[in-house]
Order: structure tokens, then C-alpha cells, then sequence
């Protein structure tokens, strides 16, 4: 082809001197030449190249002006563009295997018959009509047929749909085969047969809402002739995820034809020479190729090899997979399964059950005994999403760089060495292995205070904090999130109103932290003098440094004798109404998001280690309360159990099944202290010395749809209390059985556990302590007799056991609903890391069609109101109150429940607050109600300031808009926010106020 085009230049250089071509020239020369080859396809590839990049075939720029605005058939008015005629008229030569050089020609005279006859705007047709004669006027009969022919067609097709019949959706390459492009150049004919294997395997078990055949037609849309073979699999995908919103049961669909490309990549499985069939067979044949391939290649480690792989390959159960639904398998493949980056072509090495056998092994490696039966044993929770480990432990968990730690907690100490070292040098190693941060720099000098080295006065602690945001934009995590911190600040600290602005958009962005989360340490004394409106005093850190290292009542004797000095003016005291304090603290709640609001005194009267130091600040998301020190970091490792798999067909919980879950679960976090990597050594010390893990939960939301309860219910706050107990009570057991089996934690002498005191035990001292009423029930269900004395004979393996954290991402992978909290939406667009993706609420889909109510009307009109159901008509009222969504069930149920579950935890709980209305006074009781049961700490405050609903892509029906609306509705008042790229990180904070989840934990 090169050497034809090549000899006609030069004919045509030796003819006319000097030659000028342009670029359209070149471009009509190639394609004459390509079907004068018989190179169809080539040929017509080129032209859709073509129709992508418009511009380009408008580059020479000597086109006649033409000002008539052409009227589209939907009623759209649109600029004058010849080259999409030329285009069109291409794509008919070349359909005919005909030569398309005069495309050009066609298309210049149909633009220069629209310039005579010096309209205003022009129909399509019109202009088809034009382009008719064009052809004809030039010869081009055969053309103009098959044109003629094509119009009355598309004619009898949007006919037949304005009348409600069926229709063949898609037209041309869609109906039959194609031209595919492989990664080498070589071509193949696509006659669909793969497609309609995976569909048949997409489909297993499924309720949809679509045959077979008008499936095919759905994911063959936007399929064309020339198409690559990466593009065609992308483009089926994506096909597949758009059919999400019609039907809850398209979201699994969608995610086993994910799979289905999957297993391509990594076992070199067929589905059509293969079939379903062969899959566990493949996946325990290649299993062993991708731990030894993983190892050659450095990700995996050698201690793999410990294990029987030909026994693990056994225990490998690819069916498991169906549970998966787009968004899971989506996730996985993005981020957690690992890639062969030195192949020639690079590629993933895990399937999804290859990944969940990866991470079970390398958790129990270093068991001495029954090793393959203990990993087989987490690998059955893992693929029957009964458990889930927390995110850098599926990143890294069997491979060569053990980071299997969630989340680290420091505290800076008043000097310089100390803030660069702890505040910055350290966390930055932390941050580069997935780490989330969480520290106090309370004990940083404030704004004004005497430097005595340099007899000179400090700028505060703003400056340092600074610092440490831009560390976290330096340093991302592994280049899998986004580097994630929060700094907190204790009250009395004469910097806090810097501090509670330091997420502000205005003022000097010297003084911001745009890229840091931050939180409100909040001493007991500080919520009574407000209540109370008593006076506040501000002190400077490093002239009352005890106070940071108090709590309780030891904490207020020494704030009043602080005060007393400042009275006396022999310290820095700054006095203000203590009311006032707290309207700035939800002010700026309500203006950023930002500081959250946790409790010191609640975490430490009742935390289990108050033996061997002070819980100085939580953690990134506000679960974690263990002790930090000058030489300790301390570390958890988190992991959830899912509850809604612990539900059984009557509604009960399945005990004996919760128990074994958490058994497995423990001991699985225990064994992460151990082979754990430790960036710092800080970070060594307190988690050997104290190994605290932090089991969670999640899925509550679902379990609670199974069992029929609305979360705003006496009986769902009931529910909490029991399931939190039986997790509380199998996971201390497991731990005190762990305790007899590998010994206690060395600082177990001296701490509650050792003294008899259980968590639920310490609500009444925290009582004490306060000196006003903890508004939460006593008591449970359970006998705790005998597990009080197991303690007492084994003590305990772990400081600290139970933590809930957010579980955003783990929560997609698992396909549950996150942690603790109530539906967001029961129809929303969910952003992260891998894109976006509807989420339709399965359980109501499910009611609805018990209910004969799901149609296209019924999601259009979830679309309009963003996925509420109390303004919808015709749903029964027990529905809408099943499914009321976070906005809607009210900050008191979900504090009550908040309440009856903190009971139960040694640590703490990542509970996001929802608010509807900007309204101080209703924020304000929302957070001493907070306060008064007894909470430890809070997370995000949501809001519903804007929405990531995208209702510019709800097509209602004009009856069914006219049914929600008295009247008509502009395109502003239904326009969404759009979020840039930035805004769907982890913690962003406009998203997470509005929707988002944070994916820095887990």
C-alpha cells in the first residue's frame, strides 16, 4: 500500500511542478489505494478514524463559509459541518466496496446547494434529500440507492419505536460480524458467539429483566468495524454496567462478564472452546504458575512455598465468584489484583480467587501447626464474604513488602527535633506504605510562647501542620490512595480558632490544610461548662504540660489550678464563654466539614490500657483509641466481619456461625503483629509490646433489610445491642483463648482486663468520672460468667479487639453495605478510585417486584427524587419506612444505636452523623446527645448541601414529569454538582459530605 501511494505522489510530482497536496489529498489517495487492494476493512477503519477527529478533516481550511445552522431530527440546532457529511457519505462507498474519493466532492457540493438557497437553518432531511441528488447529479446511482434504501429503514425503525413496538436497537455491524483488531495488527471476523456464552454464564441464577436476545443487542451497542480487541471487551463491560439501573440483578450481570474478560487475561481460559465447565479446573491448574510467577518476579514471597500448593489449588472455588457484583470485581481488578508489570504484555496474576487464597496464606505462613487447614479455613470466610480484611492487608498480604497495618496513631512532642522527626520523617514513611495517620499536636507550643533556645517567641502550631499536609500530597500511599492524615488539637489550646479554620477556602494559604482532615479533642469539663455557660480558658501548651497527659477528674483539678495562675498572672490565660467556643467548633463544621468532634475523657476512663499511658488523639477515621507516647506509634490491624451472611432465612442470628468467623478472624489479626513490616521502629515497639487489633463489622444496613426492620426502629437499635454483644463476647474469647494458647500481651498486669473489667463494665466509671448520668441501658442477653473467668485464668492475647472502621472500599469488594451506617441512597452514582458506579438498592428491587411496582416508570421516579421513596406515589407506607435513607431516619436512631454498640467495644466506632437542614441548634444536640450516651468519638458530618445524583441523565416521560411536578422545572434547578477528579479521592471532603466515603482505612 505504502509503495502505490508512494508511486502515485511521484506520477503526480513529475506532472505538476510544484506539487501541492493537502492533507485530504493524501488521505483520499491512501483510501483509494486500500480498496483498490481489496482492503476493505483497512479502508473503512480509516474513515471511522475520520469521524472521531472532525477537526482534522476541517484542518485545510478552505472550506466555503456556510452560516446555516442545521435542525437535527431531535429538534437540536447545530452549527453547519461538512465533514460529517462527507463521512456519512463515505461510510455508504465503502459499504459497497466502492471507491469513497468522491465523498469529498459529494459532501462540498451539498454545502454549497445549502449556501444558495441562503436559509436561516435547515431540516436533516433536507439536507438527506440533497445529498440524494448530489450522488445521483455525479453518477452515483448504486450509492444512492443503498442510501435511499437506508433512510427508509432508520424511517420504518423510529416509527415502529414512537409506537411502542419492538425494534432491532441496533443497525449495521452491531446485528451480525465485525472486523476486530488484534494487540499485533492481525484482524478477525466477530460473529458475536463469545458475547452470547458470556451472557448465558452473566445470567446463571439471576432475575433480569431482559431476554437473552435484547441483551446481546444492549452490549453490542457503539460496536464497529475496525474495533480493537482490548476496546470490544471495554466496550461490552461498559455496555453491561450502563443495564445497572434497570434491574438490581444487572449489577452481578455486569460483574460476571467482567469476570468472564478476567479469567481470559489470567488463566488463558475460552468461554467458547472452553466453557464454564473447565473453570476450577484452570484455576487449580494455573494456581501454581502464578505463585511461581509471582515470586520470580519479586511480588510474591517465598513463604508461599511453605505451603502444599497442589492442596491449596484444591480448596479453590471459582463459583464463589457469582457472588460478586460490577462494582466488587471492578474494584478488584483496579487495585487489589496484582499485576505482572515485566511480562512483555503486561497483565494481572490473580484471579479474584486466586487473590483471596494469596491473602489467607500469607496471614498464616508462620503457623507451626495445621498451616494449610488454618489458610483454608480464612480463604472459606474471604470467598463466602463472611470476613474481610482491611485494604493494606489485601494489598500486601503474601507479598515480598508486608505493610499489613491499616492505621497509626503518634503524638509530637513541644520540640523541633520532635515535630520533624514523629510530625514529619516518620509519617512520611508510614504514609509511603498505606498507612492512615492520626496524631496529636496538642503539646506543640502556641502562637506567642517563649522559645528558650532562641529567646524568641513561637508562630504556633499551624506552621508544623502545614508541613505535614503537603507531606501527605508528597507522599501517597504505594500510589493506590491518596495520602490520608488527620491532625487533633485538645480544647484549651490557644491556637484552636486557627485550627478550626484551617480548612477554610479563604484567608492565607499559608495558614490551610486543604488536603488534611482534622478533629476537635474535646475534655469532658469543656462540655459541662458549655452546657452549663460557664467561661472557657485557652492556655499555652508549653506552660501547663500536664494537662495533655491528663484526664477525668485528675485532668480538671489541674485545669482550675492552671486557671488560677492565670488569674494570678504568672502564666498566659485567655478566658471567652465556653457556648461561644462550641457555635465556632459547628460553624466551621457546617463550613467544612472540619474539625470533627471526638471525646477525650470517653476514651480514656474507658479505655483498657489507662495502666500504661494517655490515649493523646484517635486515629484517621476516629475508631482507633490506643495510647501514644514518645517512643510509641501505635498500630492497628483492622479487619470486619460481614453481618448480613450471619443472617439466617427466619431472621435470627446464626450464632454458632458468627462465633467461627470470629475465631478465624482474631486469629488472623493476631498473626499480622507478627510478620507485620514496621516502617518505624516507634511503630514496632507499641504494637509488640501491646498487640491490639481492631475486629469491625459491616453490612449492618442489609442485615437489618433481611430481617425487615427499618434502621429507625426500637427494634433495629435492639438489634445492634445483641449483635454487638455476641461479636464482642466470641471475639475477647477468642482472644483469651489465644492468651492461653501463645501467652498474653506484655503489658496485660495491671490493665481492666486484668482487674476484672470489661468494657461494658466502664460505662458506670465513666459515669463516675463525669459526674453526670451516661444515658445508655445496662446489660445484655448473654452470660458473661464464664468468660470472666477465662479471662481471669488466661488473661488475654490483645490489648485492644474490637474497632469499627468505615469499610468503604472493602465494603464494594464484599458487595454489603458499609459498616454501621444507614443507605446513603436506594439509587445513587458512587465515585472512587475506579470510576463511577450506580448503586441500586437490590433489597428494594426485590420488594418492589413482590409488589408488581418495578418498571422504567418506578426508576425514573427514583431517578427524579435521588433515590428517595417517601415522595413517590403508589409505595406502600411499610416500604418507604423499611427503606428511608440516611437523610431521612434521623440523627437520634442512629446515635441510639451508636450507643448500645460503643457498650460492648474496648476502642471505637467510625460513625458518619447525616443532617438535612443547616440548623446550629439541631447540630448542637446532635453532638451532645452524642456526648450524653456515652459516644467516644464522631466522624463526618453529611449534608445535604448538594447531591451526586446525576439527574441530567434521568429521560422521564413527559406524563411522568407532569405527574411529579406542578410545574415545569428548569435546567438549573435540576443540574448536579460535577466533581473533578481531585474531589473523588479518599476523604475528599465535598464528597464525603455529600455521599463520598472515605477509603484511606479499609
Amino acid at each position: 500500500i505504502c509503495t502505490e501511494v508512494g508511486k502515485n505522489l511521484a506520477r503526480q510530482a513529475l506532472a505538476e511542478r510544484p506539487l501541492r497536496l493537502k492533507i485530504e489529498d493524501l488521505r483520499t489517495l491512501v483510501e483509494k489505494t486500500l480498496v483498490d487492494n481489496n482492503a476493505y476493512d483497512v479502508a473503512r477503519s480509516l474513515v471511522v478514524e475520520r469521524k472521531r477527529r472532525p477537526e482534522d478533516i476541517q484542518a485545510d481550511g478552505d472550506a466555503p463559509v456556510c452560516t446555516t445552522r442545521l435542525i437535527r431530527r431531535m429538534g437540536q440546532v447545530v452549527p453547519w459541518n461538512e465533514s460529517k457529511i462527507e463521512v456519512a457519505v463515505r461510510q455508504a462507498f465503502l459499504a459497497l466496496r466502492m471507491d469513497s474519493a468522491p465523498a469529498a466532492a459529494i459532501a462540498r457540493g451539498v454545502t454549497l446547494r445549502v449556501i444558495e438557497l441562503n436559509q436561516a437553518t435547515i431540516h436533516i432531511e433536507e439536507v438527506q434529500d440533497l445529498v440524494q441528488e448530489e450522488l445521483m447529479r455525479a453518477g452515483h446511482y448504486k450509492v444512492a440507492e443503498r442510501y435511499i434504501l437506508y433512510r427508509a429503514t432508520r424511517t420504518e425503525l423510529r416509527e415502529r419505536k414512537a409506537r411502542g413496538e419492538e425494534t432491532d436497537v441496533a443497525a449495521g455491524p452491531a446485528e451480525g460480524m465485525v472486523v476486530v483488531t488484534n494487540a499485533d495488527g492481525t484482524t478477525y471476523l466477530w460473529d458475536g458467539a463469545d458475547l452470547r456464552a458470556r451472557i448465558e454464564f452473566a445470567s446463571i441464577g439471576l432475575d433480569l429483566c431482559l431476554g437473552a436476545g435484547e441483551i446481546e443487542k444492549e452490549l453490542r451497542r457503539s460496536v464497529f468495524d475496525g474495533i480493537k480487541k482490548a476496546d470490544l471487551n471495554n466496550t461490552i463491560s461498559l455496555n453491561a454496567k450502563t443495564l445497572i439501573e434497570k434491574d438490581a440483578d444487572f449489577a452481578k450481570f455486569a460483574g460476571r462478564i467482567q469476570l468472564s474478560f478476567i479469567y481470559e487475561e489470567v488463566l488463558g481460559w475460552d468461554i467458547v472452546r472452553d466453557g464454564v465447565g473447565a473453570l476450577r479446573d484452570f484455576h487449580r491448574r494455573r494456581f501454581r504458575e502464578a505463585i511461581d510467577r509471582g515470586i520470580a518476579i519479586g511480588r510474591f514471597s517465598q513463604d508461599l512455598l511453605k505451603y502444599d500448593i497442589e492442596k491449596m489449588a484444591a480448596a479453590l472455588d471459582p463459583l464463589a465468584d457469582l457472588e460478586f457484583d460490577f462494582l466488587g470485581v471492578q474494584t478488584l481488578y483496579d487495585r487489589y489484583l496484582i499485576i505482572d508489570k515485566k511480562a512483555a504484555n503486561p497483565r494481572r496474576l490473580e484471579t479474584p480467587q486466586f487473590f483471596w487464597m494469596r491473602v489467607a496464606m500469607g496471614l498464616f505462613h508462620a503457623e507451626a501447626k495445621e498451616r494449610e487447614q488454618r489458610a483454608t479455613e480464612l480463604y472459606n470466610l474471604y470467598k463466602s464474604r463472611r470476613f474481610c480484611s482491611s485494604t493494606p492487608t489485601l494489598f500486601n498480604s503474601g507479598t515480598n513488602h508486608s505493610q499489613l497495618s491499616s492505621c497509626y496513631l503518634y503524638w509530637v512532642d513541644d520540640s523541633i527535633d520532635g515535630i520533624m522527626q514523629r510530625g514529619v520523617a516518620e509519617n512520611a514513611m508510614l504514609s509511603k506504605w498505606a498507612g492512615g495517620l492520626g496524631g496529636s499536636w496538642t503539646s506543640v507550643r502556641g502562637t506567642g510562647s517563649y522559645i528558650g533556645g532562641t529567646n524568641g517567641e513561637s508562630q504556633g502550631v499551624i506552621p508544623f501542620l502545614k508541613l505535614h499536609n503537603d507531606l501527605l500530597v508528597a507522599v501517597n500511599q504505594g500510589g493506590k490512595r491518596k495520602g490520608s492524615g488527620c491532625a487533633y488539637l485538645e480544647t484549651w489550646h490557644n491556637d484552636l480558632f486557627d485550627f478550626l479554620e484551617l480548612r477554610k477556602n479563604t484567608g492565607d494559604d499559608r495558614r490551610r490544610c486543604h488536603d488534611m482532615n482534622t478533629a476537635n479533642w474535646i475534655p469532658d469539663l469543656f462540655m459541662k461548662r458549655m452546657e452549663a455557660r460557664e467561661d472557657w480558658t485557652f492556655f499555652r501548651s508549653s506552660e501547663v504540660p500536664d494537662l495533655h497527659h491528663s484526664y477525668g477528674k485528675k485532668f480538671e483539678e489541674a485545669y482550675l489550678a492552671y486557671e488560677k495562675k492565670a488569674d494570678r498572672g504568672e502564666i498566659w490565660g485567655h478566658k471567652i464563654p465556653a457556648i461561644e467556643v462550641w457555635k465556632r467548633m459547628l460553624a466551621m463544621l457546617f463550613e467544612t466539614g472540619h474539625p470533627w468532634i471526638t471525646f477525650k475523657d470517653a476514651c480514656n476512663v474507658r479505655s483498657p490500657q489507662d495502666h500504661t499511658g494517655v490515649i493523646h488523639s484517635s486515629n484517621l477515621c476516629t475508631e482507633i483509641t490506643l495510647n501514644t507516647g514518645k517512643d510509641e506509634t501505635a498500630v492497628c490491624n483492622l479487619g470486619s466481619v460481614i453481618l448480613d451472611t450471619h443472617i439466617k432465612p427466619d431472621g435470627t442470628l446464626d450464632l454458632p456461625k458468627l462465633r467461627e468467623t470470629v475465631r478465624v478472624a482474631v486469629r488472623a489479626l493476631d498473626n499480622v503483629i507478627d510478620i507485620n513490616f514496621y516502617p518505624t521502629e516507634a511503630a514496632k515497639t507499641a504494637n509488640s509490646r501491646h498487640r491490639p487489633v481492631g475486629l469491625g463489622v459491616m453490612g449492618l444496613q442489609n442485615a437489618l433489610y433481611m430481617k425487615g426492620l427499618s434502621f429507625a426502629s426500637e427494634a433495629a437499635v435492639q438489634f445492634n445491642d445483641e449483635m454487638m454483644e455476641a461479636i464482642a463476647y466470641f471475639a475477647y474469647e477468642a482472644s483469651s483463648d489465644l492468651a492461653a494458647e501463645r501467652g498474653t500481651y506484655s503489658s496485660y498486669r495491671g490493665s481492666k482486663w486484668d482487674r476484672g473489667l470489661l468494657p461494658q463494665d466502664t460505662l458506670d466509671l465513666l459515669e463516675q468520672e463525669r459526674g453526670v448520668p451516661v444515658e445508655v441501658p445496662r446489660g445484655g442477653k448473654m452470660d458473661w460468667t464464664p468468660l470472666r473467668e477465662k479471662i481471669r485464668a488466661h488473661g488475654m492475647r490483645n490489648s485492644n479487639v474490637l474497632a469499627i472502621a468505615p469499610t468503604a472500599t472493602i465494603s464494594n469488594i464484599t458487595a454489603t453495605s458499609p459498616c454501621i451506617e444507614p443507605t446513603y441512597k436506594n439509587l445513587f452514582v458512587k465515585s472512587n478510585l475506579s470510576g463511577e458506579f450506580i448503586v441500586l438498592n437490590p433489597f428494594l428491587v426485590r420488594d418492589l417486584k413482590k409488589a408488581g411496582l418495578w418498571n422504567q416508570q418506578m426508576v425514573d421516579q427514583l431517578k427524579y427524587f435521588d433515590g428517595e421513596l417517601s415522595p413517590v406515589e403508589g409505595i406502600p407506607e411499610e416500604l418507604k419506612q423499611r427503606y428511608l435513607t440516611a437523610f431521612a431516619v434521623g440523627f437520634e436512631w442512629i446515635m441510639a444505636a451508636a450507643a448500645r454498640r460503643q457498650k460492648w467495644i474496648d476502642q471505637s466506632q467510625s460513625l458518619n452523623l447525616f443532617l438535612g437542614q443547616p440548623d446550629l441548634k439541631v447540630l448542637s444536640r446532635m453532638y451532645r446527645l452524642a456526648w450524653h450516651q456515652g459516644l467516644k468519638t464522631t466522624y463526618y458530618l453529611r449534608t445535604l448541601g448538594a447531591s451526586n445524583i446525576e439527574k441530567a441523565t434521568v429521560k422521564l416521560k413527559k406524563e411522568v414529569k407532569a405527574s411529579l411536578t406542578d410545574g415545569e422545572t428548569t435546567e438549573g434547578e435540576t443540574a448536579k454538582k460535577e466533581y473533578t477528579a481531585e474531589q473523588k479521592m479518599a476523604c475528599s471532603l465535598e464528597a464525603m459530605r455529600n455521599g463520598g466515603e472515605c477509603e484511606a482505612c479499609q
